[in-house]
């Protein structure tokens, strides 16, 4: 096996039978869990899916978390069959700006989701998210134990930005994104930030609270022109084009796993 490239004809997918997954035989499992394998949702939001009432299992709704189910259980997500896939994807994709990182939106605007091949028939869902106007580097998968881990704030994970402005931005900027500022109640600081020309920044972050550049941008006064993520852990962006996608590397998999303490 290619160490490089462990996935089944090198298209950034596993095949068999997903980690944790219920055999055959029974061995029940929580409800949430199975719907992470299943690529319904991460394990957070399958646990929102649960206590919004939107999970049956043989018939009945299950809004009570930890609720077990067997293989050969009925489950079904707003009326429709879930079942565990045998194939997982991982898949990382150059979102270009004005695509919503949803799985469907009440005002029509374009889903990153419908860039991605139309060959994977997985349902996948993004690893984090990337605003509206926000364009770059964006995960996708259908392993939501991958999902959960990689997208938690826990998990430590650098993320790079390239930042240009419409006009210049000030050294006090930089120095109170480096410090740390609070905005309107909410603490923002950069793990590093780097000036690359009067209006352009590189800026790493860790957390990566919603709209955490817009919001300390706009506390300054300032507003950004391009906001393109190039990096995520040790998963750049590259030469990848806009609305290109390609399948996440098995270098680049081990490398997250190593920091997320997650394998096959």
């Amino acid at each position: 096996m290619d160490k490089n490239n462990p996935f089944p004809g090198g298209t950034g997918e596993r095949a068999g039978e997903p980690e944790n997954a219920p055999p055959a035989g029974g061995n029940a499992l929580r409800l949430q869990v199975y719907l992470a394998h299943a690529g319904a949702a991460s394990r957070r939001g399958a646990e929102k899916l649960i206590t919004q009432g939107r999970v049956t299992v043989n018939g009945r709704t299950v809004s009570v978390l930890g609720t077990k189910v067997e293989a050969g259980d009925d489950v079904r997500l707003d009326g429709i069959p879930v079942k565990i896939e045998k194939r997982l994807h991982y898949i990382v994709l150059h979102k270009p700006p004005l695509y919503i990182c949803s799985a469907a939106d009440p005002q029509g605007r374009a889903l990153a989701g419908d860039l991605l091949p139309p060959a994977i028939r997985e349902r996948l869902y993004t690893v984090g998210r990337l605003d509206y106007r926000s364009s770059g580097l964006i995960l996708f998968t259908n392993d939501g134990n991958f999902a959960a881990r990689a997208g938690h704030p826990s998990a430590g994970i650098e993320k790079e930005y390239l930042v240009e402005a419409s006009g210049p931005i000030p050294d006090m900027v930089l120095e109170a994104f480096s410090l740390g500022i609070s905005i309107e109640g909410v603490f923002y600081k950069a793990e590093a930030v780097k000036r690359l020309g009067k209006k352009a920044l590189r800026v790493v972050l860790i957390e990566g609270k919603n709209r955490e550049i817009r919001r300390v941008f706009s506390h300054f006064h300032l507003h950004p022109e391009k906001l393109l993520r190039t990096r995520i852990g040790p998963v750049l962006l590259g030469e990848l084009g806009e609305g290109k996608s390609r399948p996440l590397t098995g270098t680049e998999f081990h490398g997250l796993g190593e920091r997320l303490g997650y394998s096959h």
